[in-house]
């Protein structure tokens, strides 16, 4: 991987990573629930469950839809039905106040790691970096400076969304308010889905 393919690398992972999605929409919405220190779990449970699913994903998993097309169909349900009622509970939560942090309960890591396997523009940016960036002539070497590279940008890009919740989450203390914007967050979640709803259709028919 030349200079050229490297600055386009890094490119394309600052783009995915800062765009709005399901994993930037719930760290939005953690850190103005649950404040910044409560939200570093899902935080690095995001970055590092993306970058061993850019591996896995490398390594062949992926292959899989071509052997078993109906598991491409599945996953495509699952993940809409799991983010739906990811998007009821963002607004549905009440607003945890600094007095009484202890309650309420953030996303874990090994959720929010696991969580990218049902993550649409999870498998679309994994797939599409491992198909662009990673040449067969140099498999092992392409393959773990794509993982490496993901996980060295990906983190601060999450990070800002969990800061702008955080932030948000300072300036606004109003309970009903703050829960008006966890419904905003709820209906942008479930409005990104709509390219894999389309995708879904086009698969059934």
């Amino acid at each position: 991987m030349n200079n050229t393919d490297l600055v386009s690398l890094a490119l394309f992972c600052f783009v995915a990573s800062i765009t709005p999605g399901p994993n930037n929409l719930m760290l939005m919405s953690s850190g103005l629930t649950y404040g910044m220190r409560r939200t570093l779990p899902h935080m690095i449970g995001v970055a590092l469950g993306f970058m061993l699913m850019v591996l896995l994903v490398g390594l062949g998993i992926n292959a899989l839809f071509a052997i078993f097309p109906w598991l491409e169909t599945f996953l495509k349900i699952v993940s809409i039905l799991y983010l739906l009622w990811l998007a009821w509970k963002i607004a549905t939560s009440g607003v945890v106040r600094r007095a009484n942090g202890s309650s309420g309960k953030p996303m874990t890591f090994m959720q929010a790691a696991s969580f990218q396997w049902v993550n649409p523009k999870a498998w679309m940016m994994a797939v599409t970096a491992v198909a662009v960036y990673v040449q067969a002539s140099q498999f092992a070497l392409d393959l773990a400076v794509v993982t490496l590279i993901f996980g060295v940008i990906n983190l601060p890009c999450v990070a800002v969304w969990a800061s702008f919740g955080t932030l948000l989450r300072r300036l606004v203390d109003n309970p009903k308010i703050m829960h008006a914007i966890n419904i905003g967050m709820a209906i942008a979640l479930v409005a990104s889905l709509a390219p894999e709803v389309r995708q879904l259709a086009a698969l059934v028919h």
